[in-house]
């Protein structure tokens, strides 16, 4: 299994500016953890891009991959497929959630988390579309772009949902990586799907 997130740093170059740090974590099937490589960006990253760093992974010896966990980085999953052809791409749902926030009122948050949440903890993937279509009903009328984010989303979201949800806190989240300071792969299990609107959007 192949996590994939960024870190943004300040770099001196000139003048301070953000840039992020591509970070990519792999956890074999006995839970070992190692960190197999850090990529410096500029934001525009693209399918090339990314085909360089996955086939310079692979290279290495990753020859094989499960399931890659992302965060919808432009061209990434073309890329995922392109070098593990037999790769299962995730979506972070917590980064899913999260980019919800940022197209609605911050009023309206408690309740749109309330109505997503039967979506992301539905038992099967017919249950998640049957919860989707209520919650479109619902909000799509007042936020067409968080329709338009999950449907375009979902292909990627959906896979975890075939798991246990012992499995699914662990593939549900790119928070596996240094960035969020998780626990471990091997350790105690996130309460993964009991999340609440941020404190601001990320």
């Amino acid at each position: 299994m192949v996590f994939i997130d960024a870190i943004v740093v300040k770099v001196r170059d000139g003048q301070v500016v953000n840039r992020p740090i591509y970070v990519a974590i792999g956890v074999t099937c006995s839970g070992e953890r190692d960190i197999l490589g850090l990529w410096a960006g500029d934001g525009g990253e693209g399918a090339k891009f990314w085909l360089a760093v996955l086939t310079e992974i692979k290279n290495r010896g990753v020859e094989d991959v499960c399931i890659t966990v992302c965060d919808g980085l432009r061209g990434l999953p073309e890329a995922i497929t392109t070098t593990w052809p037999a790769a299962i791409v995730q979506a972070c749902i917590i980064h899913l959630i999260r980019n919800t926030f940022r197209y609605a009122s911050r009023r309206d948050w408690d309740a749109l988390s309330k109505d997503l949440r039967p979506v992301y903890t539905a038992p099967t993937e017919a249950s998640a579309a049957s919860r989707f279509e209520e919650f479109t009903e619902r909000w799509g009328g007042q936020y067409p772009a968080i329709i338009t984010l999950w449907r375009n989303a979902w292909s990627e979201f959906i896979p975890f949902l075939d798991y246990d949800v012992e499995i699914r806190r662990i593939i549900c989240s790119t928070d596996e990586t240094p960035s969020s300071r998780s626990t471990p792969a091997t350790g105690e299990p996130r309460e993964l799907l009991a999340t609440s609107p941020p404190s601001r959007p990320r």
